[in-house]
């Protein structure tokens, strides 16, 4: 028999000998870089009214939750493009990140810029029924993010701008705080970032306002870190293995980490051209055995790399208003969910008849090169003071929200059943903090 060119023939070839099992097909196919070269947006979600900063797809695939500035939560039959529940999550400002619990589509955990972690708890088909939300505990400041625990239908970790960590267990009441990250000068480092090792149920990595990320085993708290790049970190993932941890940075690179590294660790593979500066950019693997790199850049483009040969393989135009900045590869197909500064759902599938064509590619990284280098001039120390920053983009966040907000009377405070919604409370978007002198 003759030899096929074509990966996607010899593959078939290969799967009709038995040469390849069903899983491998499975995995070969969807790890084509031929696949990848076709992504384009196959349709949109319209429900939220403001920005969707976060999204996450259930374990099988079919549902897709979704969290915005509404601060609705929606879950998703994505495929068919239909809402089947959208309820009020109870925080009182912007939906940070949501998750559905492993094992179970009737739970899911949201935390917020409120500080708040949330729990939801209902049935994927009750349509308007019964549906209930309780506080579980709250951050000093932002929540930014949360991580389930591998392996576990209850236990998950948040990290957020207090610079702590905390354990739930959805199983008992009390939420343990583990730690607080600090610098050796005893300061707290507000945290952006928190992912577990897939592979480790004790495992996990956070990343934020220095240039370290820091891995850490439950049983003993004291840290690895690595890294000698002077940013802070706005996200960090580990591969589907656990064998490698990816650091994005604010207005810098992408970094590839040996995540089984017993101390400081260099990064060996880097990825250019984006451009991660005016908001808090997600970077993810995509593939089956996370052969690629997919980032949003403030440029409004969604750069998808080869994670070998560190080159640009897909380049697609995302957000119209800015950028995007949760990026959410399917379980098991591949299919990417986006979303951003646009109030609605991006649904990327390998359909294109023909790979997409990089025409552009160029003048847009040379575009953010010279971006990224006038800005350095302007604020030449702003690593030295992230708080600088953190001014100017939260400014320009809600610059954003304002140009795009049509009038409405959504203001009006969520219900919370633990009647735990008071003037006290944190509302980390209208305030500021002082700089640690």
């Amino acid at each position: 028999m003759a030899r096929a060119s074509n990966p996607f023939v010899s593959n078939l070839q290969h799967r009709q000998l038995g040469i390849l099992s069903p899983m491998n097909f499975s995995t070969q196919i969807s790890g084509s870089c031929g696949l990848v070269k076709r992504l384009s947006l196959h349709h949109k979600l319209e429900h939220h009214q403001r920005c969707v900063n976060t999204l996450h797809f259930n374990m099988s695939g079919d549902l897709l939750a979704s969290g915005s500035d509404d601060p609705d939560i929606v879950i998703w039959d994505w495929a068919k493009g239909e809402k089947k529940i959208a309820y009020k999550s109870g925080h009182i400002n912007d939906v940070l990140q949501v998750k559905f619990m492993p094992y179970n589509d009737a739970t899911i955990v949201s935390c917020a810029g409120d500080g708040k972690v949330r729990v939801g708890f209902f049935h994927p088909s009750s349509g308007e029924g019964r549906r209930s939300t309780k506080c579980l505990t709250q951050h000093d400041g932002a929540a930014y993010m949360l991580c389930i625990q591998p392996g576990s239908a209850y236990e998950f970790l948040t990290c957020g701008e207090d610079g702590a960590v905390f354990h739930a267990d959805l199983r008992v009441d009390k939420v343990n705080k583990l730690f607080c990250c600090r610098t050796e000068e005893r300061r707290e480092v507000p945290l952006y970032t928190i992912c577990s090792n897939p592979q480790s149920i004790y495992e996990f990595a956070v990343g934020g306002r220095d240039q370290f990320a820091r891995v850490y085993d439950r049983r003993k708290i004291p840290k690895r870190e690595g890294s000698d790049v002077h940013a802070k970190i706005t996200c960090l993932v580990y591969s589907y293995n656990g064998t490698e941890l990816l650091v994005s940075y604010s207005d810098e690179n992408i970094y590839l980490f040996n995540s089984w590294a017993s101390s400081e660790a260099e990064y060996f593979k880097t990825y250019k051209g984006h451009r991660n500066d005016a908001n808090v950019m997600d970077v993810n693997f995509f593939g089956p055995q996370s052969e690629y790199i997919v980032s949003g850049s403030d440029c409004g483009h969604i750069f998808l790399w080869d994670k070998q040969t560190e080159e640009v393989v897909q380049f697609l135009q995302g957000d119209n208003t800015e950028a995007d900045i949760c990026l959410e590869p399917h379980p098991q197909a591949p299919i990417l969910a986006t979303s951003g500064f646009d109030h609605d759902i991006k649904l990327w599938l390998p359909t294109a008849e023909q790979p997409t064509d990089l025409d552009g590619l160029e003048n847009v990284i040379r575009s953010n090169d010279r971006e990224r280098e006038i800005d350095r001039q302007r604020h030449p120390n702003q690593n030295e003071d992230p708080l600088i920053m953190q001014i100017f983009n939260h400014f320009r966040r809600h610059q954003l929200r304002n140009e795009n907000r049509e009038p409405d009377s959504d203001n009006d405070l969520a219900d919370d059943e633990d009647d735990d919604n008071n003037d006290e409370e944190s509302v980390f978007f209208n305030r500021v903090q002082c700089s640690p002198s």
